[in-house]
């Protein structure tokens, strides 16, 4: 089997195509064949600690075997998954309640986009309770998280302010559901009930002042590497606010293949636009790591394997 492997500090590309070992599915896992895979920023600040390694978590492709205990769909099936690592390859073996089948209209590029971005999205907005009629921002909406956010904000019946670094990162955002498009440092609308913030540093400080009372800043991302600061006047404005940190993997993978069916039946239903942003060979992985390594991906980088 081929799968993309990292290559040593220094090397010309970040990871190679070579020969591995076939992987083995346990009891509750299906063998998938992948045909295409996203990267995550989490997988790309791995690559330089992990030579020999094969990353990679959301995946779309075809089951090959079923699981051996009975659980989850039978071969043939199209799928998206979700898996902890070894996604970068032809085949891997995914745990069934990781799983979910795709409505012939989704392309497996859309079914590779609905792991970590599309469930980090829907799992964060929840922490913030029902968004009938209530005001949402999110930041770094230009990436993967939050064009997921934009629209899925919309759909549970909230008003949206987006927030991103250039004019030019903004297009589509306004179609899916954002009532208005701000560019990061701009004044912002609130106060908000919930934020979805991705990138931290003076961002999330901007968010926290913009906070209505009881509100909840949903912490997922650190995209700006800068350290936030924050102290208790930041808050005065917003009684009883807070800042929640949130990590997807700690929301309950034994669900995840539920969530990642719901994701799907929207692109089905064509209520959820799929952010493919860039959508490449897996041959050009180079080319794929340092476009969104430059922020020159709105939304999802996609890879697929030929």
């Amino acid at each position: 089997m081929r799968a993309l492997v990292v290559t040593p500090p220094g090397s010309p590309q970040p990871a190679e195509i070579r020969e591995v070992a076939e992987p083995t599915a346990g009891p509750g896992e299906a063998l998938v064949k992948v045909e295409a895979f996203s990267l995550n920023r989490g997988e790309l600040r791995q690559l330089a600690s992990y030579p020999d390694w094969v990353p990679g978590q959301d995946v779309g492709g075809i089951v090959l075997e079923a699981a051996a205990d009975g659980s989850g769909p039978p071969a043939g099936t199209r799928v998206a998954a979700i898996v902890d690592e070894g996604g970068w390859a032809e085949r891997v073996a995914a745990p069934t309640n990781r799983i979910a089948v795709l409505p012939e209209s989704v392309t497996f590029g859309a079914a590779a986009t609905l792991g970590v971005a599309g469930l980090t999205a829907l799992r964060g907005l929840r922490v913030g309770g029902s968004l009938l009629n209530a005001r949402v921002l999110v930041t770094g909406a230009s990436g993967g998280v939050g064009r997921f956010a934009v629209p899925l904000a919309a759909l549970a019946g909230a008003q949206v302010t987006a927030v991103v670094g250039r004019p030019e990162r903004g297009r589509g955002l306004t179609e899916s559901g954002a009532s208005r498009v701000v560019l990061d440092g701009e004044p912002l609308d609130g106060p908000f009930d919930v934020v979805m913030e991705g990138v931290s540093g003076p961002s999330l400080a901007r968010s926290v002042r913009a906070l209505a009372r009881n509100g909840v800043v949903v912490l997922y991302g650190g995209a700006s590497g800068v350290p936030a600061q924050l102290g208790l006047m930041d808050f005065r404005h917003a009684p009883g606010a807070r800042v929640q940190g949130f990590f997807v993997y700690e929301t309950g993978v034994e669900t995840f293949g539920n969530d990642l069916a719901y994701l799907a039946r929207l692109i089905d239903q064509r209520r959820l636009q799929p952010p493919i942003g860039l959508e490449l060979s897996w041959r050009e992985l180079g080319r794929a790591v340092a476009a969104l390594r430059d922020r020159q991906v709105d939304g999802k980088a996609v890879l697929t394997v030929d």
